[in-house]
């Protein structure tokens, strides 16, 4: 498990860094970002971890979210992985699209040829890099899941397969339903092939519908714009509220009057969140 270190910068105390490293789940070069607190100086430290959206790296949230200085307050490590895996020799959609591919991993675990061969999002994220990021760096096991759209379903979805490794789960706009979304049919089909019944394992709203135990729930927390353009065909929150109300998950989901889908929306609330998982880590 060697990593390689590719930019370090020093802010609010801490350190941002990228780094490097060959992925036994997506067999190819990974790289992921970590911001370490100035507490992690001294000793170990809780872990967000943050999945972004379609399009990005895991250069846009900490670039353009507004979260470290509040990170470096909390003390809490904040680690951002890419959104796909990348390389010559890994597909992409044949057009060029944004929504799929590339970019676009969706945090499952593919299927499908020619896609199953790197396609390993959910393994990266689940279980090889919280592995790796605590083998080499000072921090506990204490770990909390957030992110933004594709990667709030990531976040949402893996946090509901996974509940007793993860403290607290939140979300910005993230596609509660992709079932039943374009989005989501699309990467779906691709990934995982045409068996529909095969997509519940990653749908958030259906995965929520399966949750017995009130004693395994932990803290769920969604904020969505109410301006946001992609609210009524793409993301359907309202299918995740009428799951947690089913089996009773206590889920908040507030709906943000005039906020949109962009990282103006999450800058906005960003300190909210990290304060709410900060006060589940032990």
């Amino acid at each position: 498990m060697t990593i390689e270190q590719v930019s370090s910068a020093k802010v609010f105390n801490g350190w941002h860094k990228q780094f490097s490293h060959q992925s036994t789940s997506t067999q190819c070069q990974m790289r992921f970002a970590i911001f370490l607190p100035p507490q992690a100086q001294q000793q170990n430290v809780p872990v967000l971890y943050w999945l972004s959206g379609l399009t990005c790296t895991d250069e846009n949230f900490m670039q353009k979210a507004g979260a470290l200085k509040i990170a470096a307050m909390l003390g809490m490590a904040i680690v951002c992985p890419d959104t796909s895996p990348r390389g010559e020799n890994v597909a992409d959609d044949n057009d060029g699209a944004y929504d799929f591919g590339l970019g676009a991993g969706f945090y499952l675990n593919a299927t499908q040829a020619p896609y199953k061969a790197h396609y390993q999002m959910y393994d990266y994220v689940v279980n090889e890099l919280p592995a790796l990021i605590e083998t080499h760096f000072p921090v506990t096991k204490q770990r909390a899941i957030s992110g933004h759209s594709m990667g709030g379903h990531g976040a949402l979805s893996i946090a509901f397969k996974n509940l007793q490794k993860y403290t607290s789960v939140s979300a910005f706009s993230p596609i509660c339903n992709p079932i039943n979304c374009p989005w989501g049919k699309k990467a779906f089909n691709g990934y995982l092939g045409k068996n529909s019944q095969t997509w519940f394992e990653y749908d958030s709203s259906e995965l929520l519908k399966k949750l017995t135990d009130p004693q395994s729930f932990i803290p769920a927390l969604v904020d969505q714009g109410e301006s946001d353009t992609f609210l009524t065909e793409q993301l359907a929150p309202q299918a995740l509220t009428q799951a947690a109300e089913q089996v009773g998950y206590p889920l908040v989901l507030r709906m943000q009057q005039g906020y949109d889908h962009s990282y103006y929306f999450i800058a906005s609330f960003i300190e909210e969140h990290l304060r709410f998982h900060a006060q589940h880590f032990n």
